[in-house]
């Protein structure tokens, strides 16, 4: 199955995500956020999902999913990671700050041994987490090093990606090298019908033999709370729910390698995998293209959502 699980909604407990807030227990103490998490797993594990993405940012994400992988006995899931934000939100929905971005050395040094320490050889792909035209990264040679001598020693190095400038951040950050090898091999990136416009650069980049993963194809949930009129229609013919429509609609792109879901219930991971058995014709997919906003207002609408 192409479709992967991440946990951006469930290890913490506020995000941004619209529609995230009544699927989740009215308690959100870190044993019902544990539970909620855990459900999920379960029910995307007996659906055939074999790949979670967490990062050190998704609050316990890491935790949640080490201890439900233990418990399970579950040794045959890829587990994808991120470094460069740190939780801030102590545990409060209500924080001012949530998460703090620092693309770093240190920062990395750090968060890798957080992450080793919590999931152990279970890691199968680290990434810069929210790599943007501005980040430090691309000029710091000591970082770039070390993140290439991950790769050396047999991890998948890559990054995500965000922001309106997508495909130039997708294009420079595959382009290092660090003594003649590319230091990134997996790339993550924001693509849904209201913004595809990284589409071309991550086609070029499955292309080089990268491996691609899309993210936020619900578009933090908009898509599915308050889908375009076009959008709810093709999901009414083909007798589905509009996440469904969104989901299939990033299954149909040839380069995606894995589609990320970011269900905050099994109710809502249920409706999501829906995508996984519905083949969109070639009509729906135009339409469906004519959804795109400016990569601009897409990504100031995004930055407007209130954590909650």
């Amino acid at each position: 199955m192409r479709v992967g699980v991440g946990l951006a909604s469930l290890g913490r407990p506020a995000y941004i995500n619209v529609g995230r807030a009544e699927a989740l227990p009215g308690e959100r103490s870190v044993g019902a956020m544990r539970a909620a998490c855990w459900s999920v797993l379960d029910a995307a594990y007996a659906r055939g999902v074999r790949w979670v993405d967490v990062a050190r940012s998704y609050g316990l994400a890491e935790e949640f999913l080490a201890g439900w992988m233990g418990e399970r006995g579950v040794a045959d899931v890829t587990v994808s990671s991120k470094w460069g934000y740190a939780y801030t939100g102590e545990w409060r929905t209500d924080a001012e700050v949530h998460e703090v971005k620092e693309h770093s050395l240190a920062r990395f040094r750090a968060q890798w041994a957080e992450s080793r320490a919590l999931l152990g050889g279970r890691i199968a792909l680290y990434q810069v987490h929210s790599l943007t035209v501005d980040s430090p990264l691309f000029g710091d040679e000591a970082l770039l090093a070390a993140l290439a001598g991950l790769a050396e020693g047999g991890m998948r190095v890559g990054f995500s990606t965000s922001g309106p400038a997508q495909a130039e951040v997708v294009d420079r950050g595959l382009a290092l090298r660090v003594a003649g090898r590319p230091v990134f091999t997996a790339v993550q990136s924001t693509w849904n019908v209201l913004e595809p416009s990284v589409g071309p650069a991550l086609r070029r980049a499955r292309e080089a033999g990268i491996h691609v993963l899309v993210k936020e194809t619900l578009a933090n949930g908009r898509l599915a709370v308050t889908p375009p009129a076009e959008l709810a229609g093709i999901a009414d013919r083909h007798g589905v729910t509009p996440d469904a429509v969104a989901i299939a609609a990033a299954l149909a792109q040839p380069w995606a390698d894995t589609v990320l879901l970011g269900p905050a219930s099994t109710a809502q991971l249920a409706s999501n995998l829906a995508a996984a058995d519905l083949t969109l014709t070639r009509a729906d997919l135009d339409r469906l293209n004519g959804l795109a906003e400016p990569a601009a207002g897409y990504w100031a609408t995004r930055q407007a959502l209130a954590w909650h």
